[in-house]
């Protein structure tokens, strides 16, 4: 392969998506032995603008809200030495309803062209379908980080399956080493650590956690539940700080100040690696089932950290074997005894973190960027010589049908 071309957001813009594509590249750099040359279609708004792109031979930039830039960036992209595009998609971050716009480049491309879903729907509506029914149709290779999300794309768009390929979302390795050092400098010596990030909102159902706390401090009155990041800005756009203020408040009532800390700024990769390395518990009590993927479950999981989740689409995927971790939105009495079990038991939490780490061994940036590459030489109808790697291509993912581009 000459050239890997990126489609997507891309730091210094703080996005989930940016940062997972940031990590992809250079895995697959890693990976393949590749120079720094893979160019990426960077995405970017009026608010960002292109500056922080456009002294780099590696961005190309790519006006989201500008529609006949998306065929021009196709034009270009035909001409280059470019051999393989990779779309990481997500509906938010292309120009048009839905992110229509992004359909224009998939038309007018003749490169192969391999689509990570960042979102997939049991049941996709209107708008969404319509799109996502066409960047499939175009793709020669779709990429989903969840297993469930196979049958859904086959029933939703009548998809041979042998289209689809699972890889997990990646993460970065386990930095034991460092944890006792990280525990004392953020202030979590002698306390057990549960601990939940993400923009907030009331998506993320952290009511139903603090809701269970009074009766496991009783218990274990060391426990500490860090809750980091800040309010998401449309719901912040909508209701200000409402669900903040309702959670200290709830925070007062119940008499946990010193129980619960609520830590509002943004946090660096670095910063959340850190946290969850810290901690005792990854906690994420979401009430929507149907969330398809969770970067920050990968990330937890990744480093090795037991968790206790909802059963919702990505956590149930993941955790598959460990169903004693996964726990009914607001049933308020199975947290609290589950949370009680599982902190006043410190060889219980480390039988976890040795399960939750062997599944997130095959989460591992240098992993996941193996099983890239090894799909895009497939495309490409080329091979790098490493059989082994091939091999375990095959046993995770389904066998690349004909490119037909």
């Amino acid at each position: 392969m000459k050239r890997i071309a990126y489609v997507s957001t891309y730091p210094p813009r703080r996005c989930g998506i940016a940062t997972f594509t940031d990590h992809l590249r250079n895995s697959v750099r890693v990976a393949g032995k590749r120079s720094d040359v893979d160019p990426v279609i960077v995405l970017y708004n009026e608010s960002d603008g292109a500056s922080a792109y456009q002294n780099d031979p590696k961005f190309w930039p790519l006006a989201a809200q500008d529609r006949a830039a998306y065929m021009r960036m196709a034009e270009r992209v035909n001409q280059s030495d470019v051999s393989v595009v990779v779309l990481q998609h997500e509906f938010g971050i292309f120009g048009g309803e839905a992110g229509e716009y992004i359909l224009d480049f998939v038309h007018a491309l003749k490169k192969p062209l391999v689509t990570t879903f960042h979102t997939v729907f049991a049941d996709p509506q209107p708008p969404y379908r319509r799109i996502q029914q066409q960047i499939a149709d175009a793709s020669d290779a779709i990429v989903v980080m969840n297993r469930q999300a196979i049958p859904y794309l086959t029933r939703a768009f009548n998809l041979p399956e042998q289209k689809i390929f699972y890889i997990p979302h990646g993460s970065p390795e386990p930095r034991n080493e460092e944890r006792d050092l990280l525990r004392r400098r953020l202030g979590f010596e002698g306390r057990k650590v549960m601990f939940t990030f993400g923009l907030l909102n009331r998506g993320k159902g952290i009511e139903s956690v603090i809701s269970a706390l009074p009766g496991v401090v009783r218990e274990v009155p060391e426990t500490l539940y860090v809750i980091a990041g800040q309010t998401h800005p449309e719901v912040k756009k909508r209701e200000g700080e409402a669900y903040r203020e309702e959670l200290q408040e709830m925070i007062r009532r119940l008499g946990l100040e010193e129980n619960v800390w609520m830590i509002d700024r943004y946090f660096s990769e670095e910063e959340l690696v850190d946290y969850l390395t810290a901690c005792d518990l990854y906690v994420t009590p979401y009430p929507g089932m149907q969330q398809i993927t969770s970067g920050t479950l990968a990330y937890a999981v990744g480093v090795g950290r037991p968790v206790l989740t909802t059963p919702y689409e990505h956590a149930r995927d993941l955790l598959r074997g460990c169903e004693e971790l996964l726990l009914p939105y607001g049933d308020t009495e199975a947290w609290e005894r589950q949370l009680r079990r599982l902190l006043s038991d410190d060889e219980a939490l480390r039988k976890w973190e040795e399960r939750i780490r062997k599944i997130g061994e095959a989460t591992h940036w240098p992993r996941v960027g193996e099983q890239y590459l090894q799909l895009f030489a497939k495309l490409c109808g080329e091979t790098d010589g490493d059989e082994k790697a091939a091999e375990r291509l095959e046993g995770e993912v389904k066998p690349v049908g004909s490119v037909s581009r």
